[in-house]
């Protein structure tokens, strides 16, 4: 990608071997760049990196509050999940108070990321659902409020009411006009917006509590549902997850699919989003610890450098290197 910057780099015997290379906009409340590496005037598909954008309609509309959604709710509509019961299930039972089945769902149907759960569901012959598509819990968000603005089934296509809402919150967080869409993988739109205007919009809900509008009140409601429940989020063993349980309510991170991070530093009030050129989770995972290390937000010690600066492995257990930030990211 154009003015992309070495970001990782990965060794082997001593000697990098490879390298990630990316993107990083870091903004504040008022939605300056306070930091950035590369380009943050890259334009970029945030994919689920905005999932607490695409929520936020939920919450404005009165939808949340008519349907009795609690924070597990609220953090599940943010989620890219694993597929695993304990996510799965809450979402079964909040479609079912809907009165809908799996085949509301526009979402295609996936494997679960979760192997325990994959490998049982293969052994009892059991075929994935849609819910278990690791957006099915933001697309329970859309027909919750599909059903509350009294709008039809079809709420992906672009010109649904659903759609329309996150499009004009969207526009309104970012600053910007959005230059169009894309088909995302669960099938609903992901809009385009720079780098710097997605960290611009997480810098919004970062400085939230400051604030005592509607809007701000309703951020904040997403934030703290985000990092109440960071099991929901993605799932056991992976960053978002693991680095907000480190974190301990000092994050709300978001990943998104093809080298996609979103961060939110409440108590510093910056917003963060991150892009890698290869879209690797290897590098966009070591970025996002990287900079949550920088910042303070994560603990001292092994459990952090897990994430910061994780070793790595062959098939025998033999430490044959180390995933490390480049000399032109935090040198």
């Amino acid at each position: 990608m154009k003015g992309d910057v070495e970001l990782i780099e990965v060794t082997r015997g001593g000697r990098v071997e490879s390298v990630h290379r990316g993107h990083i906009a870091i903004c504040d409340g008022a939605g300056r760049i306070v930091e950035a590496w590369g380009a943050p005037e890259t334009v970029v598909f945030p994919r689920s990196s905005c999932k607490m954008i695409q929520a936020l309609p939920l919450i404005e509309s009165g939808a949340a509050d008519a349907f009795g959604l609690g924070s597990e709710q609220l953090a599940l509509a943010c989620a890219s999940h694993s597929g695993a019961p304990y996510q799965t299930g809450p979402i079964g039972k909040w479609l079912a108070e809907l009165g809908l089945t799996d085949d509301a769902y526009r979402c295609g149907k996936q494997a679960p990321d979760d192997d325990e759960t994959n490998r049982a569901m293969i052994r009892a012959g059991e075929a994935p659902c849609r819910i278990h598509h690791t957006c099915s819990g933001k697309h329970t968000g859309f027909l919750t409020l599909a059903r509350h603005l009294g709008a039809g089934p079809e709420y992906n296509d672009p010109d649904h009411p659903v759609q329309t809402a996150f499009l004009q919150t969207f526009e309104e967080l970012t600053d910007e006009k959005s230059e169009g869409f894309g088909i995302d993988g669960c099938s609903a739109p992901n809009f385009t917006t720079s780098l710097q205007g997605l960290a611009r919009a997480a810098a919004t809900f970062a400085t939230a509590r400051q604030r005592g509008d509607s809007r701000s009140k309703a951020q904040t409601r997403i934030i703290e549902a985000m990092m109440a429940h960071p099991h929901l989020i993605s799932g056991h063993g992976t960053s978002c997850t693991e680095l907000m349980r480190l974190a301990q309510g000092k994050a709300a991170i978001k990943r998104g699919a093809d080298g996609m991070y979103v961060a939110i530093l409440p108590d510093l009030g910056l917003g963060i989003a991150i892009k890698m050129s290869d879209g690797a989770d290897r590098g966009r995972n070591a970025v996002i610890a990287n900079l949550l290390d920088r910042f303070g937000v994560l603990p001292k010690g092994a459990a952090a450098e897990h994430w910061t600066a994780p070793p790595v492995h062959n098939a025998d257990g033999i430490e044959t290197g180390q995933i490390r930030p480049a000399p032109a990211f935090l040198g």
